[in-house]
């Protein structure tokens, strides 16, 4: 199954081109969407009436006191370790991971290697620099072009903003202080906490360096009461024409 999430890397950018809110990610969080239902989710299902690569569904797991103790693919599992409340190690498959672009089936890893270049007003990225290969005939080699990813966002919250809290993700990131004068911090943390959306991306439109849109992602989600995506049509472009869809659906803890 190509759909899988990274539980550490998530939405990777580098800090040394972004300015960002002293804020933590639950603050964030908080200020963009409200007092929010805490919902931990179940199952993440995709399927597609067109590739069957592209269908999976993803388990969560967790213990009685409502700690995240692992993540399924069918195939194999990322299981979470914890030293009290703290999470301390996550082991097992690292094909289970989350990340965006890896949920929308996207071709490009911005978020992954990109730099963010702008937020928007709740602090979500919404423009994102990264690079990409090509490989150039006549000299024989790769050579690197300058892409952006441009984001927007429904006006509902991120849907695994409390199953990674319970996962003690959250809680890693909001420890990350974002400040030039602090001894070495991770880099992948760094990264994740930088590229953090703490609303529910709607739209990735990937741009070459002309300018011009070499490929869009588009999410349609149906909303519960609670805010919360309960299904979604995810459908991609490339050039200007209609490459793909899939459907994808959420359960979650009762």
């Amino acid at each position: 199954m190509r759909k899988t999430y990274y539980i550490l890397g998530l939405f990777c950018a580098s800090i040394l081109a972004v300015s960002c809110s002293d804020d933590s990610v639950s603050e964030e969080f908080e200020e963009a969407n409200g007092d929010v239902v805490q919902k931990l989710i179940k199952t993440v299902n995709l399927n597609s009436s067109e590739n069957m690569e592209d269908e999976g569904m993803l388990e969560f797991s967790y213990t009685a006191d409502g700690a995240l103790s692992s993540v399924s693919n069918g195939e194999g599992s990322s299981d979470f370790l914890y030293d009290g409340d703290e999470l301390v190690n996550v082991t097992g498959e690292e094909d289970v991971n989350l990340s965006i672009e890896k949920l929308y089936e996207s071709p490009y890893d911005a978020f992954e290697t990109g730099n963010v270049l702008e937020y928007d007003a709740n602090g979500n990225p919404k423009i994102i620099e990264f690079f990409e290969e090509d490989y150039d005939w006549e000299t024989d080699s790769y050579l690197s072009y300058v892409y952006t990813a441009e984001i927007t966002y429904d006006e509902a919250q991120n849907p695994f903003f409390y199953t990674l809290e319970a996962g003690g993700i959250i809680d890693v990131l909001d420890g990350i202080q974002l400040n030039f004068s602090m001894s070495p911090q991770s880099s992948e943390i760094i990264k994740a906490r930088m590229l953090f959306p703490v609303n529910n991306p709607s739209k990735i439109v990937y741009k070459n360096e002309e300018g011009e849109i070499e490929y869009t992602m588009t999410a349609n989600y149906v909303y519960d009461a609670d805010n919360y995506a309960t299904s979604g049509v995810i459908s991609s472009a490339a050039n200007g024409e209609v490459d793909g869809s899939f459907t994808v659906q959420f359960t979650y803890v009762e």
